[in-house]
């Protein structure tokens, strides 16, 4: 059983934390009460140990990253937060992003349900005609028709095409989370997402939003802005950004402007290098950003309902391949019965 935390209750418990340190209340009290109030038994469990590390004389941020039940997105800002002494703000922020996360992913799955329930439908219907067929072969004592071309027919092709789709799909998933779950399987895996049209430009918005608030905050604090932008590569929580901060960083050290240093990366939209040069050079970037990374997280938002849209016709897709490719096998069946009819 996994000890992260689900970003539905940590919204919630950031949210609380928040309210609590902004109103002058000490971080133990805070992440008791948090912790108390909390509905959800892992969030009062990493809280109450949270408390217990602060108790010892732990840095919070140490210790979060030390439990390693948050998500990297809220164990690296948290870390930026009690660098910066702004903990109450990065609590706020990350509550506002899970809540939409949240909210988002309830849409996704809402929008895809009846297009996945309709594509798990036509599996099953394959199979049963598969089992169907077979059967008939079997009683006549003929050949059963291949309706696929894989040599699949009876109760084991029924079984064989429901092992071949169900297993794939889960192979599929779960390499993909092995991926995910690590920093460089993310560099390896993201690089090649962020170009994939649609759910590119999702990820990108998302990345470059997280980025550009992780920045602004950072620099806003008197962070150096090397360390100000290593927290905010780690912040976008993608690798294709990650893998790029040693040479971003060496470059603005440098002396290199900050818009050419990120321009060089091709990760950053065009527009989105001009308002960086433009608050270069009138010495506001951190302002700019913290302008800006709403309107990004906006249209994050806008590019994730297109995602949704997308995936939606693209089972529909799947489906009506299907569907042809059936039809047509069991039309050229029926027409080279004919021919042998007519031969006879």
């Amino acid at each position: 059983m996994s000890r992260r935390v689900a970003i539905g209750p940590l919204a919630i418990a950031c949210r609380s934390l928040s309210t609590l340190l902004a109103s002058g209340v000490s971080i133990r009290k805070a992440l008791r009460v948090a912790g108390s109030r909390a509905a959800d038994r892992r969030v009062r469990r990493v809280f109450g140990e949270l408390n217990l590390a602060v108790a010892r004389g732990e840095e919070v941020s140490d210790a979060i990253a030390a439990d390693g039940s948050f998500p990297p997105l809220a164990t690296e800002l948290m870390a930026v937060g009690d660098r910066t002494g702004n903990l109450p703000e990065v609590c706020a922020r990350l509550a506002d992003h899970y809540e939409n996360l949240v909210r988002l992913r309830r849409e996704f799955l809402r929008a895809i349900a009846f297009p996945v329930f309709q594509l798990v439908a036509a599996i099953l219907v394959i199979a049963l005609l598969i089992l169907i067929l077979g059967w008939i072969a079997q009683s006549q004592g003929g050949v059963p028709f291949d309706v696929l071309g894989f040599g699949l027919s009876g109760e084991k092709g029924a079984l064989a095409w429901l092992g071949l789709t169900s297993g794939t799909a889960a192979v599929g998933f779960v390499v993909f989370k092995i991926a995910r779950a690590t920093p460089g399987g993310r560099e390896a895996l993201d690089p090649l997402l962020v170009h994939v049209p649609v759910l590119g430009g999702c990820l990108r918005a998302f990345a470059v939003s997280r980025f550009s608030w992780t920045l602004s905050l950072t620099m806003n604090s008197g962070v150096p802005i090397d360390r100000s932008l290593d927290s905010a590569f780690r912040a976008t929580s993608n690798g294709a950004y990650a893998r790029t901060r040693g040479e971003v960083i060496a470059s603005v050290l440098a002396g290199e402007d900050l818009a050419d240093a990120l321009g060089r990366t091709g990760l950053f939209a065009t527009d989105y290098l001009h308002m960086v040069e433009v608050g270069d050079h009138s010495g506001m970037v951190p302002e700019t950003l913290d302008r800006i990374a709403p309107e990004l997280e906006a249209d994050g938002r806008r590019k994730l309902d297109a995602l949704v849209a997308a995936a939606g016709w693209a089972i529909w897709a799947v489906i009506a391949g299907f569907i042809i490719f059936v039809i047509f096998r069991i039309f050229g069946f029926y027409i080279g019965m004919l021919n042998e009819a007519a031969n006879f």
